[in-house]
């Protein structure tokens, strides 16, 4: 592991003073004298628990049957490990495990907080102990090796030639002295308009990957990661280029897979361009006799079609029991010498079937078809609901494997196999499945004549959505898909084969439990293991798996599934018609409106539920790139709410939110994300590109003049996640890194230095210092967004490693008086705050009792909190019931009051309470 970063400077030294203290009020100061007198059990300043010194792990859902390896994350408390730290795995029985380690971040004195691990595909052991010592080195050797025109990557069992310039991404993947697939690389086919099918023609470009860019990102001993940057080009004509992408590959040492992550940047405003397939294609060399070929789709579950090319089964005559089993099972056939000669000596006037399709053009339904070859008719095959998004294609002396997670979740999708009654068959993994209607990304109305603020604003009191032309563009916006790959030296059994398709529709994924996470302090240390030891625990636990339960039933329901919307939510329903607004302006499409991801990732942290960490995951996929621009003039930031995922005209950080994703970085470590949450991290320079007040700015007596030493960034919804953003590259940089880490401080100061603290709302924040202005007259801002979008859990993270004294006792300040009454409030700060999801803000009560011991807050958190619960049962003495209703056009779940914001809120609100406040329950 690398040498930890020398700590850093005092914070006297890097521009920190008592200036913050000074500038407080009475009431800071009675906090802070609070905080000072805490009692033992009171956290106060930043943590010094070093936690657990080992980890017992798991798999998520299980130990596989199939693994094509797997890369997880752990926490550690602070000073428990230094930088140079190696660890040591260990299986449930005993048997040391081969695994590799690396630093995710440090804690500011450069010990460990986060570290990541990978362990290869022998590793399938019930569990796994993690602790400090020496890892055992991998039975086979991964290995990297790199020249001029190509990287060779060889896991021991496979060996795979990566091209870094032309079209081909894998040259080819060998095993042994085989060739199992050859010139693996993207397809995109495009067409420049979307007519009415019904009547329109039109004329498809293809496009292929072009190379631009390859470099090793990890090279062993048990990991290897290479990546890839280039774009589509067009194959013939006008060479255009577009659809920038990025292609990481995955090895394990000791593997016979490998994995694909595929990203793609829609650098088009939807109206000119529209994708009608979009794939990976590879070539597969055949040599068995037709007889010995085989084709496999799964199904759902472990359903299989099992066919040769060219089938001796079903025949008119009989070739014989041995003949026809040997066919079904995918091994040798007996020589053909031993079969019923009225079979051997009529092979001739058997067809090959050269071309087997499997298109998912929705989440309801695949179909099966075949044909001879390229020009001949169709034949049906078979249908099915949900497909695995697996196959594959080869014979009894090897084959190539293929399949993409999220199959039918992310349709249009499919799997081609072209070409199998010949020497080479060609194999297609569609992203989007050319069989489907064009991938059309034009906006869904036409303005409604809002060709003025004031229009745009009166709209937006009717449909909640912020429409204005030109703000409605996809131009930015990307997709991140997993593919598996497998070179094997013959076709696999039925059961192997349905493993295979498991780890594709999941990739195994090891697990810390929620214990250690909690133990550890991880994210703020807000966030504890179920517990149902009290009948007031056991209600709320209760309701929230009743919460989860509805949203992921509602995802199936409601078929919240499509290559763009899969993994969103909806953000309200509509009474009326019983369903939810999916067609109503700001009322669709949630878009991680107040904190929806991060509701859903500390469930997971709480329960340790697959199904739950599969959900969020797939949100975090979702919100990572569909409502983010990765490109362009808006490059960092993310769409609020609204119908179409880019349609709505506010632009903002709090929608690109590092406060989301940190979740699943640090959990798997996953690179994509962790290349998300790095371009971040000084995204406070979209404020010079966008107006994000400009529909409420007065432009007479309030100008936007964009000054980079004096831009209007609130504390609030921009500062959470401009902070945590900051905060994540600068622990994972480490603690010397100062561009980040001044950004944190520096904010952290001038915020407790204002007049109201955090309750003054915002000031002028100067980029090039990293801190705010000190404005001279208190204000109360009062707007109840401002804690909604990370605050609350990102403050946490700040006062568990930073000490500063000013900024925590101003922070417990505002959180003890933000669910105070009116009369508090005005007597403390001369104004009183927002109303709206006050109980979902007694978070913030039960933080000050965790940092200050103070338990009348941890009691009022708890009166507050209850207060929402009267709101859902209404003028009911009892919980509304769940209804079935048979009425909409599929059967569905109904509950009148559910909302996502109340939802992810108060999810959030009883999860911390009850593991920070949980000894003060109430009794009812």
């Amino acid at each position: 592991m690398p040498s930890p970063s020398p700590a850093p400077e005092p914070l006297a030294r890097t521009g920190f003073s008592r200036r913050g203290v000074l500038a407080t009020t009475a009431g800071v100061a009675a906090a802070a004298a609070l905080f000072e007198a805490a009692p033992a059990h009171a956290q106060t300043g930043p943590s010094t628990d070093a936690g657990p010194d080992s980890v017992e792990l798991k798999w998520l859902e299980g130990a596989p049957a199939v693994s094509p390896g797997s890369t997880w994350g752990v926490p550690w408390g602070p000073g428990r490990f230094g930088a140079e730290q190696t660890f040591k795995l260990t299986g449930a029985d005993g048997a040391a495990v081969p695994v590799q380690t690396w630093p995710l971040a440090y804690w500011p004195d450069g010990s460990l907080k986060w570290t990541a691990h990978a362990v290869g595909p022998a590793a399938t052991h019930e569990s796994f102990t993690l602790e400090a010592g020496s890892p055992a080195a991998p039975a086979f050797a991964l290995s990297v090796t790199e020249s001029r025109n190509h990287i060779d990557v060889s896991t021991g069992v496979i060996k795979v030639r990566i091209g870094k310039s032309g079209t081909d991404l894998v040259k080819h993947v060998k095993r042994g002295d085989r060739t199992i697939a050859s010139d693996g690389r993207l397809v995109n086919i495009t067409q420049t308009e979307a007519p009415d099918p019904e009547t329109g023609s039109v004329t498809r470009d293809r496009y292929e990957s072009e190379i631009d860019e390859v470099a090793v990102e990890q090279d062993g001993p048990v990991r290897a990661v290479v990546r890839i940057d280039g774009t589509h080009r067009k194959t013939r004509g006008r060479g255009r280029s577009w659809l920038p992408f990025t292609v990481r590959l995955y090895f394990y040492a000791g593997g016979e897979s490998f994995r694909m992550v595929h990203t793609f940047v829609y650098d088009s405003d939807g109206d000119d361009a529209f994708i009608a397939g979009l794939g990976v294609r590879f070539k597969v060399p055949l040599t068995d006799a037709m007889y010995d070929r085989h084709v496999r789709f799964v199904g759902e579950g472990h359903g299989q079609l099992t066919e040769a090319v060219k089938g001796v089964t079903g025949m008119r005559r009989d070739p014989g029991e041995a003949v026809r089993n040997a066919q079904i099972a995918g091994t040798a056939l007996p020589d053909p010498s031993t079969w019923d000669q009225r079979v051997t000596t009529r092979l001739q006037w058997i067809p090959d079937w050269g071309d087997y399709s499997l298109t998912q053009l929705t989440s309801e339904g695949y179909a099966v078809k075949k044909r001879t070859k390229e020009g001949h008719g169709w034949v049906p095959v078979d249908q099915g609901r949900r497909a695995s998004g697996f196959g594959y294609v080869g014979g009894v002396s090897g084959g190539f494997a293929f399949g993409m997670k999220d199959f039918w979740q992310r349709h249009p999708s499919g799997l081609d196999i072209r070409g199998a009654h010949t020497d080479e068959a060609t194999v297609t993994v569609w992203m989007w499945s050319p069989e489907a209607q064009p991938m059309d990304n034009r906006f869904y109305h036409d303005g409604l004549g809002q060709d003025t603020y004031a229009k745009q604003l009166d709209a937006l009191e009717i449909t909640y959505e912020d429409w204005e032309a030109g703000f409605d563009t996809p131009y930015g916006v990307a997709r991140t898909s997993e593919l598996l790959f497998w070179a094997v030296e013959a076709t696999p059994t039925a059961e192997r084969l349905g493993a295979m398709a498991d780890a594709v529709r999941a990739n195994p994924q090891v697990v810390a439990p929620p214990e250690h996470l909690s133990a550890a302090g991880a994210f703020g240390g807000l966030v504890g293991p179920v517990d149902r030891g009290h009948p007031f625990r056991e209600a709320t636990e209760d309701l929230l798996d009743a919460n989860f339960a509805y949203y992921r039933n509602a995802q199936d329901q409601r078929h919240w599934y499509g290559f763009w919307d899969y993994g969103d939510v909806m953000h309200s329903q509509d009474g009326d018609r019983r369903v939810w607004r999916y067609d109503v302006g700001g009322y669709a499409w949630d878009n991680s409106e107040f904190s929806t991801d991060q509701w859903l990732w500390q469930y997971y942290l709480h329960t340790g539920s697959a199904e739950s960490f599969r959900f969020a995951e797939a949100m975090t996929r979702k919100t990572t790139e569909v409502n983010t621009y990765h490109i362009g003039d808006w490059a960092g930031l993310g769409t609020r709410h609204g119908v179409m995922h880019w349609g709505d005209s506010s632009k903002q950080v709090r929608i690109s939110n590092a406060n989301y994703w940190r979740y699943f970085y640090y959990l798997t470590a996953d690179e994509r994300v962790g290349g998300i949450l790095r371009f971040l991290h000084d995204s406070e320079k979209t404020a010079l590109v966008l107006d994000t007040g400009r529909k409420i700015r007065d432009p007479e007596t309030d100008p936007w003049d964009p000054d980079p030493t004096a831009v209007d960034i609130g504390f609030g919804t921009s500062w959470a996640a401009l902070a945590a953003a900051w905060l994540t590259e600068w622990e994972r940089r480490g603690p010397d890194w100062e561009f980040c880490r001044d950004k944190v401080l520096g904010t952290m100061e001038t915020i407790a230095a204002q007049p109201n603290g955090f309750a003054q709302g915002s000031a002028d924040y100067n980029m090039e210092t990293g801190r705010y202005a000190i404005a001279e007259t208190p204000v109360v801002e009062r707007s109840n967004l401002s804690s909604g979008f990370g605050r609350f859990e990102i403050v946490a993270e700040l006062l568990q490693q930073v000490d500063m004294p000013a900024f925590e006792a101003d922070w417990l300040r505002y959180s003890r008086f933000y669910t105070a009454t009116r009369a508090e409030q005005e007597a403390e700060y001369g104004a009183r705050f927002g109303d709206l999801f006050l109980w979902a803000f007694c978070r913030g009560n039960a933080q000050v009792y965790a940092r200050t011991g103070d338990e009348d807050q941890a009691r009022h958190a708890w009166k507050v909190f209850r207060t929402q619960a009267e709101y859902w049962k209404g003028d009911s003495e009892t919980w509304p019931e769940f209804e079935r209703v048979e009425t909409t056009l599929n059967p569905t779940d109904w509950w009148p009051r559910m909302a996502t914001n109340d939802a992810a809120q108060w999810g959030m609100a009883a999860i911390q309470n009850l593991h920070l406040i949980g000894d003060f329950v109430p009794d009812e």
